[in-house]
């Protein structure tokens, strides 16, 4: 039996793992999937995004602003009561970075899930400034100046068609409309900036000595592959080497392959 701890994405909460886990647990893993500080149900939201203000939505300070990469990883070190598996989506790769190099002996194993890996470029903002991520969906879902309200603001909450075709389209692509509406009720609407703005640390004496598998997806709309492969180089020439699987997946690989995914974390 193995300690099994799953680090959700940026807007996500551990309610996105429900059939990871679930399937994970049948094949006799301990399963922890964690909300991380301000997400699920540890979610604190802008007033404007209560009232539906949308204008002031654009603008209101975030309530996450303050919220350090540091904290956040020292909130997914202090949950593991044993050494254990951290499996990472998408901006959960950054965590899972700062958590190895922070704490490498807490950490059995690390598979990050089309996940951001930074290493050589320090942050995860520094990787999507690169060529290989202009091809991603998402870019007409953001709201306001990130830099002014301290996150990365989505309206998971809008009721306007456009809006929630393009997110469909972004991070859930390959799930069905009745799930894409319930899976999309649990996101939150900020991501702090420090998951972005921050640099892992990663070193190949601490992160680098925690052996390592990338799934890449090669349909995914968020995080394209080409960008998957240059964090997956630079993470190489650090500390060699990552163990690679492909599926044929979109971003949300959680949901539309999560009996897929549990075995091969299995």
């Amino acid at each position: 039996m193995t300690d099994v701890v799953l680090i959700h994405g940026a807007w996500h909460g551990a309610g996105h793992f429900t059939a990871l886990a679930a399937a994970l647990t049948a094949r006799g893993h301990r399963v922890l999937a964690l909300d991380l500080p301000g997400h699920g149900t540890r979610a604190r939201f802008p007033a404007s995004y209560l009232t539906r203000d949308t204008a002031a939505l654009r603008t209101e300070r975030s309530p996450l602003a303050d919220l350090t990469l540091d904290e956040v990883a020292t909130d997914v070190i202090t949950a593991l009561r044993r050494r254990s598996v951290l499996v990472a989506h998408s901006m959960g790769g950054t965590i899972a970075t700062r958590v190895a190099e922070l704490a490498p002996e807490r950490v059995a194993q690390l598979v990050y899930v089309a996940a951001f890996v930074p290493t050589r470029l320090g942050t995860a903002g520094a990787y999507l400034a690169l060529p290989e991520a202009k091809t991603a969906l998402g870019g007409g879902l953001y709201l306001g100046d990130p830099a002014a309200i301290g996150a990365v603001r989505i309206d998971p909450r809008s009721t306007d068609p456009a809006y929630l075709a393009e997110l469909h389209a972004a991070y859930f692509s390959g799930v069905d409309s009745a799930d894409f509406h319930a899976l999309a009720a649990l996101l939150s609407p900020d991501q702090p900036l420090s998951f972005l703005s921050t640099s892992t640390g990663a070193a190949a004496e601490r992160w680098g000595r925690v052996p390592r598998t990338y799934v890449r997806t090669t349909a995914d709309r968020a995080l394209p592959v080409e960008l998957q492969d240059v964090m997956i180089r630079d993470a190489d020439d650090l500390a060699p080497a990552f163990e690679q699987v492909t599926l044929d997946a979109g971003h949300a690989v959680f949901a539309t392959h999560a009996d897929r995914l549990a075995g091969l974390v299995h």
